[in-house]
């Protein structure tokens, strides 16, 4: 029978003869149909990952290198271009469009030799905290069905998860990999803002949006990150930086420096036994010898309404591209003008929280509201990049919870969106920022779901951070 523990396991494995790829991806086959119930993966690419594994399974044979992720089973959220494939978004706006060319992260995977095995559900164009909000209907939590997986790229963290894939790719807008991590029970890592190329990631909101990656073990994640990492002449964000061989730079080094904030551990909002479980472990962190420090932090309360205030303008603008002219639905409705037609066909093809999104930040850039929303938002946003470039002059690292809760029960939040946006109150600080942070899962609650604890480095020192995560996963 197969079994998966690492990349650098499965690997050897290979090497042995002990197992093929088409061995792993039948595997990976049977163990999505048999939770299909779940709705992690929209589409699966059966026979296309079949005939790449056979081949692969061949040039093995015939003494070819093996690439860095020769056969690795790879799973992709719906808003990641794969040239030739359907790309929906999780949304009725796009469907039937197929991707004509692939992301730049994808092309650098298929390089390495991966197996794209399917894409993976997600909240509609990236915009939700439970995976509620999908044209394909929600997804399950795999440690209790009648929870939800977080979001938005809930189906992204349940294929790892259940076992659905070895490793899987989603997007990171305000906690979008981390959450879902965290209420799986899995490591979720958002990169540094522009470590990753975003050509090819459909746009939610551009300055905040990043790759983010799903795995079991730190190597795996390191690996991945190491691959899709570096500059890319289609992204004018990306960052020129050398990439280090993270994969390779994952041994101790030194003791760290590390802050965490005494306003988000003793926050109103914060689960008991999350607050518990933190500094406890923060206790055990010191007693090995690293350095920790509370810190006072008194703007974690202006995060979550200045996230909101510029994602929301941003994803306004990003979605006017969606009027059923060149691509995806456009209303059956023949007597409209020209007016109506995009009124009809956006009303028809978007759902209820990204209209209400595009709503609200066509509200705060509009004339009378500018000042008062867009431009005080960006203040507070200057502000934390300010205070976080001050800590990270002090502390290698800021620990904080990844969730106020653990994962909660389906549609409990879905008629209140102001609770379920205030529940993004320790994730949006790294996009703001743009540093890079990793939901580590080191926890069990009472109720018998899981939850992590989150890790804060300074921007492109993915090196230390999953030196550290590695270290605290052991």
């Amino acid at each position: 029978m197969f079994e998966y523990s690492s990349i650098e396991q499965y690997h050897a494995r290979l090497q042995e003869a002990a197992v093929t790829c088409v061995q792993a991806v039948e595997h990976y086959l049977l163990q999505i149909e048999s939770a299909r119930h779940l709705n992690a993966f929209i589409e699966v690419y059966s026979e296309e990952a079949l005939a790449k594994a056979r081949l692969l399974d061949q040039q093995r044979a015939a003494g070819m290198p093996m690439g860095r992720l020769h056969g690795v089973v790879i799973g992709i959220k719906d808003v990641i271009c794969y040239k030739d494939h359907t790309l929906t978004a999780a949304s009725g706006i796009l469907n039937g469009f197929t991707s004509v060319y692939s992301a730049t992260a994808i092309e650098r995977l298929l390089q390495e030799e991966a197996i794209i095995i399917g894409n993976l559900n997600c909240d509609e164009f990236a915009m939700g905290s439970t995976n509620e909000n999908s044209v394909y209907g929600k997804v399950l939590n795999a440690k209790d069905e009648s929870r939800v997986p977080g979001g938005s790229s809930g189906g992204s963290a349940v294929a790892v998860q259940a076992g659905l894939c070895m490793v899987s790719l989603g997007s990171d807008t305000g906690g979008s990999v981390r959450q879902p991590a965290d209420f799986c029970g899995i490591i979720g890592l958002k990169p540094t803002y522009g470590r990753i190329s975003r050509y090819g990631l459909i746009a939610y909101a551009s300055s905040f949006d990043q790759i983010g990656i799903f795995g079991t073990t730190v190597p795996d994640v390191a690996l991945l990150l190491e691959i899709m990492a570096g500059a890319d002449a289609f992204d004018s964000t990306v960052s020129h930086l050398p990439v280090p061989a993270y994969s390779k730079e994952l041994a101790p080094a030194k003791k760290f420096r590390i802050a965490w904030f005494e306003e988000a551990l003793h926050h109103p909002s914060l689960d008991p036994e999350i607050a518990t479980g933190i500094e406890q472990e923060l206790k055990k962190i010191a007693a090995s010898g690293h350095e920790v420090t509370a810190e006072k932090f008194d703007l974690l309360d202006f995060i979550v309404p200045a996230y909101y205030v510029l994602t929301t303008a941003e994803a306004s603008s990003n979605l006017s591209r969606y009027d059923g002219i060149k691509f995806g639905h456009r209303t059956a409705e023949k007597e409209a003008d020209l007016t109506d037609f995009y009124k009809l066909t956006r009303s028809e093809g978007f759902g209820k929280e990204v209209k209400r999104r595009i709503m609200l930040g066509t509200f705060v850039l509009s004339a009378g509201y500018y000042d008062a929303y867009f431009t005080r938002a960006q203040q507070v946003r200057q502000l934390l990049c300010l205070k976080m470039e001050a800590l990270f002059k002090s502390y290698d690292f800021i620990i904080m919870p990844t969730s106020p809760v653990t994962a909660f029960k389906t549609g409990e939040k879905m008629e209140d969106p102001i609770a379920m946006y205030l529940a993004d109150i320790y994730t949006v600080m790294a996009n703001l920022v743009g540093c890079p942070a990793i939901s580590l899962p080191l926890f069990t609650h009472s109720n018998g779901m899981p939850f992590g604890l989150q890790l804060m480095a300074n921007r492109f020192d993915e090196v230390s951070l999953l030196r550290f995560s590695k270290e605290l996963l052991s």
